[in-house]
């Protein structure tokens, strides 16, 4: 409970934030644009807080924090005063009414600019893209990568942090191969092509770096025992804290991966686990838990491994001065919005699958992981998400502020406004779609609890 209470904090300050960032953007050009903005809310339904600004706008907090609006005085919705016509939205030229509806995305943009700004002066704890290991027979392996291998650029952009890498390869879904730039430990420099053609990855199973055959150095995971969870399949056979564990079915193990998939691959099936404890070596009957994983079955087993940090050599913090992290976050937010229209585009054509969609259960669980880890990282969740409602709301959908635009961009071609009747069209199929859009990715989220 408490964790679902955290990440319910977490979203509700991130989507409250973002949504005052965007609302704001369209109530400071409209107020510029000399319309009168009747009222600012953050949220839907019951006001829960309400206050008359002394220029005449209401500012309100409402009960439901999905959202927000800037009532602006318009002519098409109510009757406007003789004496206030002049303040009408609805009576400014098309181009005052286009720099007021694309003010509120380009908030989002601005914002997270800002926020990778800040991420950056504060220092980012990073981890050099050093290769610990390569998957046997995976695309990495074909493509000639090797241990102690450290990953410069792909396809000519350099990487500096694994971070770096993973956007870079999910950029890279759909394509038949990426060209990798590598130094080896002696500092030799090469290239490696690595085949995407058989490429793909599961986003809640595995991440483009692991799925495409890459084991980075970082934290090792040892083979020693830090936590048994209450009641679960370790608990019942009797592994306790601080046993170390040296052999499934009298077979020795390398390391946690390979337990790992030894017991993903035997639920319900029992197996001698082999331990050491107190200098002594047990045996004891292991039986994996079966639990359902999207669409396959898996062993679980309920045991966490001793973490060893990364080792100094590979660690460093990505920080920047006032002026450099600025340059810096146009360019974070830049690469975002390149990969996110990407995505999109490779979403319609079918590329990626819809399946990968998330909806608020998804962001409300990333919120709460990101605020667990710390400022740095809450504000990069929050310059990802800031920058993804940029762009959704830039979607030509009537309903959303890039179908308002289009209509807007087709009265400043043809002189003349689109008929209120076609707008009205626009407005229920564009409601439609977007409740489509959203219910798939709420199916999504509940598929994945």
């Amino acid at each position: 409970m408490g964790g679902i209470l955290w990440n319910l904090g977490a979203f509700i300050v991130a989507l409250g934030i973002l949504v005052a960032v965007h609302e704001y953007g369209h109530f400071w050009v409209a107020r510029r644009n000399g319309v009168k903005v009747e009222r600012f809310s953050i949220g839907f339904g019951k006001a829960i807080w309400r206050r008359m600004g002394r220029d005449g706008t209401e500012y309100v907090l409402a009960i439901i924090p999905l959202g927000g609006y800037v009532k602006m005085l318009d002519g098409r919705v109510d009757e406007v005063p003789a004496h206030l016509q002049d303040q009408a939205f609805n009576n400014k030229s098309v181009w005052a009414r286009m720099a007021i509806v694309v003010a509120g995305p380009m908030a989002n943009f601005l914002f997270a600019i800002f926020a990778f700004w800040l991420m950056f002066l504060i220092g980012v704890p990073a981890v050099k893209p050093v290769l610990n290991d390569v998957t046997i027979a995976s695309p990495a392996a074909e493509g000639g990568l090797a241990p102690g291998m450290e990953i410069l650029a792909i396809d000519g952009k350099p990487v500096r942090t694994w971070e770096d890498v993973n956007f870079a390869l999910i950029g890279r879904l759909g394509d038949d191969e990426t060209l990798f730039e590598v130094a080896d430990s002696a500092g030799q420099r090469s290239q490696a092509r690595i085949p995407l053609t058989e490429w793909q990855f599961d986003p809640d199973e595995t991440s483009p770096i692991t799925s495409l055959g890459l084991v980075p150095v970082g934290p090792e995971l040892t083979l020693t025992v830090a936590e048994v969870v209450d009641n679960g399949p370790a608990a019942a056979a009797g592994v306790q804290r601080g046993d170390t564990l040296l052999a499934i079915n009298g077979e020795p193990l390398a390391d946690w991966r390979e337990l790992v998939t030894r017991v993903q691959a035997s639920p319900d099936i029992p197996m001698e686990l082999e331990v050491m404890r107190a200098g002594q070596s047990l045996t004891l009957t292991l039986t994996p838990e079966r639990r359902e994983s999207r669409d396959r079955v898996i062993g679980y087993a309920g045991v966490a491994p001793q973490v060893l940090p990364v080792a100094e050599e590979y660690r460093f913090e990505l920080s920047h001065g006032p002026l450099a992290a600025i340059g810096a976050g146009i360019s974070r937010t830049w690469d975002l919005t390149v990969l996110t229209f990407q995505m999109l585009g490779k979403l319609l054509t079918g590329i990626v699958s819809v399946d990968n969609l998330s909806g608020p259960i998804s962001i409300a669980k990333g919120a709460g992981i990101s605020a667990d880890y710390g400022l740095v990282y809450f504000l990069s969740f929050m310059a990802l998400i800031s920058v993804n409602l940029g762009i959704i709301n830039l979607l030509p959908l009537p309903v959303l502020d890039g179908g308002h635009l289009l209509f807007y961009v087709i009265e400043a071609v043809t002189g003349r406004p689109v008929p209120e009747k076609i707008q009205e069209i626009g407005f229920k199929i564009g409601a439609v779609l977007l409740m489509m859009l959203m219910g798939l990715a709420l199916f999504n989220d509940f598929a994945r609890l």
